[in-house]
């Protein structure tokens, strides 16, 4: 369950937030969302995907951390020193919509929500949001601003997606992996990049991605799968093997 409302100081003053990484906190995720500017600092650490979400049928690139539901192999005793993706980061912070009048017009803003079920809120221990005498804390505004830079990022995410549809480059992917116990992995319902349909492009086709953007992109997600090997010897150490 989750129980996101506004963020204000009149009624959240004294919550705190936790920082410490661990499986109590949420962070025992097998892949968490990523957009085509944090790919470089994402593709240096995990394997890149894309994943299709059944129940809104959107397509996501994601960052992989496990092999199966529920399982971070980064998590040893907290996070191993590995870049964080944002969506992983925010949390427990959501971005809201709230209708406000201005100059007698009615218009949109962006908003800070916090989900006040998450585990890692709380009243005791974490950092404060909120100075004594009003104002943000520093952690609360570095917060804001990764949520803005997130918006934006998940925004340019689905252009990016777009534009791989519309150039028939993305493709299903199985991945199998076998263990040094000699048990195996298969990974599926994950998509990636068709190198044999980008390899056939068009000049025209190949600028306009470089020109957004996405050409680099399309190159980190495909030399990320070697990251593959690192959640294998996680794996392996992980079974003691």
């Amino acid at each position: 369950m989750t129980q996101p409302v506004l963020l204000n100081a009149a009624d959240h003053a004294d919550v705190r937030v936790i920082t410490a990484r661990g499986a109590a906190y949420g962070d025992n995720q097998w892949f968490a969302t990523t957009f085509p500017l944090e790919m470089r600092s994402c593709a240096a650490c995990y394997p890149l995907f894309f994943f299709k979400d059944t129940q809104s049928q959107q397509i996501f690139p994601v960052a992989l951390f496990g092999f199966q539901h529920g399982e971070n192999l980064f998590l040893q005793s907290g996070w191993q020193e590995q870049y964080l993706p944002l969506s992983v980061r925010r949390q427990p912070f959501l971005i809201g919509r709230q209708q406000i009048r201005e100059d007698g017009m009615v218009r949109e803003q962006r908003v800070l929500h916090i989900d006040l079920d998450h585990p890692r809120v709380s009243q005791h221990e974490g950092e404060p949001l909120f100075l004594p005498y009003g104002g943000q804390t520093p952690f609360l505004q570095d917060m804001a601003g990764m949520l803005e830079t997130l918006h934006l990022g998940m925004q340019d995410a689905k252009n990016f997606v777009a534009l791989l549809e519309q150039y028939q480059l993305l493709e299903p992917v199985t991945v199998n992996v076998t263990l040094k116990d000699g048990s195996s992995h298969q990974l599926v319902g994950f998509l990636t990049i068709a190198e044999e349909q980008l390899a056939n492009l068009d000049g025209a086709a190949l600028a306009q991605l470089h020109q957004q953007g996405y050409l680099q992109a399309i190159y980190l997600m495909i030399a990320s799968q070697a990251q593959i090997r690192q959640l294998v010897a996680l794996k392996n150490q992980q079974l003691g093997l």
